[in-house]
């Protein structure tokens, strides 16, 4: 397995992009979003059409197939708030309970320049690997929706 490093200096092709979104879209299953959704914050993460911080996405790879990837955006709020937040990950429906998941997770988070935060819905069997890495649970999440 092969990680390859996508920032806003080293960005996705067009092709390569919507590949990323595809497999996200189809693996994040009942936990993912639109994949307008998952292209806007490869984009934010690529600095790609939206002005932001930048980040990054991390892809694995086996045999030049996408196995597993992430998203990760910067937050650039150092001191109070993680300075990146996991938006996506996925590990392919054929491969899960292989590591590979725990492998793109420990690769994302020794990338990340500083704490990382992400939010996992209680039901999801990945919370599981969250809690083994150190993430914890501090905060009820709540949100005002306008």
């Amino acid at each position: 397995m092969t990680f390859v490093i996508y920032n806003p200096n080293q960005k996705l092709s067009d092709d390569q992009k919507q590949e990323v979104v595809d497999f996200l879209y189809t693996h994040l299953e009942n936990y993912g979003d639109e994949k307008e959704a998952i292209q806007k914050a490869i984009d934010f993460s690529l600095r790609d059409t939206i002005p932001s911080l930048g980040g990054f996405v991390l892809v694995a790879k086996e045999n030049k197939e996408i196995v597993a990837a992430t998203v990760v955006n910067s937050t650039g709020m150092k001191g109070y708030i993680p300075e990146n937040i996991l938006v996506y990950i996925a590990t392919h429906k054929d491969m899960r309970g292989k590591g590979i998941g725990k492998k793109l997770m420990q690769k994302a988070l020794e990338l990340a320049d500083g704490n990382v935060a992400l939010h996992v819905e209680p039901d999801n069997p990945a919370k599981h690997l969250y809690e083994k890495l150190g993430f914890v649970n501090k905060y009820l999440e709540m949100r005002f929706i306008k």
